[in-house]
């Protein structure tokens, strides 16, 4: 049997008055260099970020874009395809799906996005 005795009323507000105040909530959305979204995010994270209200996160719309830092809709007809470039992925030049450490012969990847007017 313990010997201890029970907290005391004034014990119990003393040790909740003592506790440390809670973090701020704070909602993200993290996007490319492109203004695409790349995740929504309650934490401190490196990266490009706007800062969003809780409804814009719970929807987690991944058909936005960062224009100036606001969100701007996008529409859904975009067409997003590789294209030869002088920085992204290093490849074989006869196949993109293998990816290969950059020694010659090489080609780099990149993705664009084209959108209509």
């Amino acid at each position: 049997m313990s010997n201890k005795q029970p907290l005391s009323v004034d014990d119990f507000w003393a040790a909740l008055g003592a506790m440390p105040a809670p973090e701020p909530v704070f909602y993200r959305l993290y996007y490319d260099n492109d203004g695409y979204p790349v995740a929504y995010s309650m934490e401190d994270i490196p990266g490009l970020y706007v800062d969003i209200d809780q409804a814009t996160f719970n929807t987690n719309n991944k058909h936005i874009r960062v224009v100036d830092g606001k969100i701007v809709a996008q529409q859904l007809n975009r067409i997003t395809k590789l294209v030869p470039a002088d920085s992204g992925s290093p490849c074989h030049p006869d196949n993109v799906a293998v990816i290969v450490s950059e020694h010659k012969p090489y080609q780099k990847w990149t993705k664009r996005t084209y959108e209509p007017n």
